[in-house]
């Protein structure tokens, strides 16, 4: 593992999940459905709240949802949305349950009509990474088409800012700041 002596401001120093997170995991280009499907789950319960909140709570939705199965989710039902509405582990909002019910679901067809979500979202830039620091902005044009698409599609909880934020987690967006030794340019100097 690298040794990263400076990270992005935001970054809680004392929370090794959200330190791990960093330096792991945000930013780095994610192809895998079965992820892509979990960042953007875990984004439409982040809707309005911190994403260290999320973090913190991320093994208890890991849980909660049967490891981001997407098809046991897309079969839940009333019981099921009462268990997790009863769950103190995980973000209890009733509307934000059934959205990533209903949202599984489009996930699937999404799938299904390109190949891959993974095809579906990369294809935006064509595979590639764009690199701007987090600093700039919290919703981009990329973010706002983006959005639309998948709004056109049925999904809720999709708005520009979320969908920003996904981008930054799937590593469409590398979005490590000039004072973090990850920033693109920085690790491109210490080659």
């Amino acid at each position: 593992m690298r040794n990263i002596e400076h990270r992005c401001s935001y970054v809680n120093m004392k929370n090794p999940l959200y330190i791990s997170y960093h330096d792991t995991e945000w930013g780095v280009p994610e192809h895998s459905d079965r992820k892509l499907y979990e960042f953007l789950v875990l984004e439409f319960f982040q809707a309005g709240l911190s994403w260290e909140c999320i973090l913190n709570k991320r093994e208890n939705f890991r849980i909660a949802f049967d490891g981001f199965d997407i098809d046991k989710i897309c079969t839940y039902d009333e019981t099921k949305c009462a268990e997790l509405m009863n769950n103190p582990g995980i973000i209890r909002n009733r509307r934000k349950i059934t959205a990533t019910i209903n949202n599984s679901k489009i996930f699937k067809e999404i799938q299904q009509e390109c190949g891959s979500f993974d095809a579906y979202i990369w294809g935006f830039t064509d595979g590639k990474t764009i690199v701007e620091d987090y600093h700039l902005r919290t919703t981009s044009p990329l973010s706002d088409t983006i959005s639309v698409d998948l709004k056109k599609s049925g999904m809720t909880f999709v708005g520009s800012t979320t969908i920003y934020s996904y981008l930054q987690a799937i590593g469409i967006l590398n979005a490590h700041g000039s004072e973090c030794d990850l920033c693109p340019g920085k690790l491109e100097v210490k080659q």
